[in-house]
């Protein structure tokens, strides 16, 4: 970390406009009074000229926040300010009950345990792939800056995780019921929310680039629960529909349709030294099965070598977006 104070470093000059407003919660009623459940604060920003015909929505990950796309732990602009750069507006979102999306488990639900240095660690840095993750670029020790300022954006999930992307899918509809058609761009433990909003709003929702998304379909996540609805632990509307997740489940897997995806552009975006690499071509295998237009945006295959699960705030984030750009503008060209 720098001795400078940060508004005395040479970060770039940024001229936007930019905003932030809330998609807000059910209203209930409680001993105490009405509250709101599960509200979802939106920031935007977009360049003096918007040259992108469709707005990108960033969805954050499991246990993170919107500060995951707007800077790194050596704080260097993220991946938000660079798509703002490339001509987009971007709307960045705190998923419900993380980051400025308050939380309180009478409200909310059970909330999960707390996340460790040792968690995070064992997903975005692991011992065995410190060969390989030569992108990381930052202290890799609990107590060294880099680690402190990844692991402090991080909290608890709700220990409901199907009532959690639920709760994602229905804020993230509002929101393009409000901004009209956009790509989303997930991480992580945010993936199913793409998939899930892209059900609930496949009129609006143009495509969908997923950088390093939970699976394989109908896999159990360590310390916090399962997919058992395919991609996703909230249900899907398949065609022809099921009735539970167990019937999903017990179906022929080449049988598996999504009429939302049918022929919707899907890039699943991966690192070459990420644990995620492994299952990534299963799930893309599982988005065409369902219908989806999906390809496999392997970095490595870009020249971008040595990335992990973190791979839009590690050290070399200003090129691993580069293809994801250059994806969204190959299908949606400037306007």
């Amino acid at each position: 970390m720098t001795a400078i104070a940060p508004h005395l470093s040479d970060a770039p000059l940024v001229t936007s406009r930019r905003g932030q407003f809330w998609i807000p919660g059910e209203r209930l009623t409680t001993a105490g009074g009405t509250v709101q459940r599960g509200p979802m604060f939106v920031a935007w920003e977009a360049p003096e000229n918007v040259t992108q015909p469709y707005p990108l929505v960033l969805v954050h990950g499991g246990g993170g926040q919107g500060t995951d796309w707007t800077g790194t732990p050596d704080g260097r602009p993220g991946w938000a300010q660079r798509f703002v750069e490339a001509g987009f507006a971007v709307y960045v979102v705190d998923r419900p009950g993380h980051g400025r999306s308050p939380y309180h488990p009478d409200v909310v639900g059970p909330m999960g345990g707390a996340f460790p240095y040792e968690a995070a660690q064992g997903l975005f840095l692991p011992a065995e792939a410190a060969d390989a993750q030569t992108a990381w670029g930052y202290d890799r020790e609990v107590g060294s800056a880099h680690l402190d300022q990844l692991t402090a954006s991080m909290g608890p999930l709700p220990a409901d995780l199907a009532d959690s992307q639920a709760m994602d899918a229905d804020r993230l509809a509002r929101l393009l019921d409000r901004i009209g058609p956009a790509v989303i761009v997930t991480h992580s433990a945010g993936g199913p929310a793409g998939w899930l909003v892209a059900d609930a709003r496949p009129e609006l929702v143009k495509g969908i680039a997923a950088v390093e998304p939970v699976g394989p379909a109908f896999a159990e996540i360590p310390g916090m629960g399962t997919l058992s609805w395919g991609l996703t632990s909230a249900p899907l509307n398949y065609g022809p529909p099921f009735r539970t997740a167990e019937e999903a489940q017990a179906a022929d897997p080449e049988s598996l349709r999504l009429p939302a995806l049918e022929g919707k552009p899907v890039a699943v975006i991966s690192g070459s030294a990420s644990p995620f690499t492994g299952f990534t071509p299963d799930v893309v295998s599982f988005l065409n099965t369902a219908g989806a237009a999906a390809e496999w945006l392997n970095l490595k295959e870009y020249g971008i070598d040595g990335n992990g699960h973190g791979l839009i705030f590690e050290s070399n984030s200003d090129e691993t977006i580069k293809p994801v750009i250059a994806w969204i503008e190959s299908h949606w060209p400037e306007a």
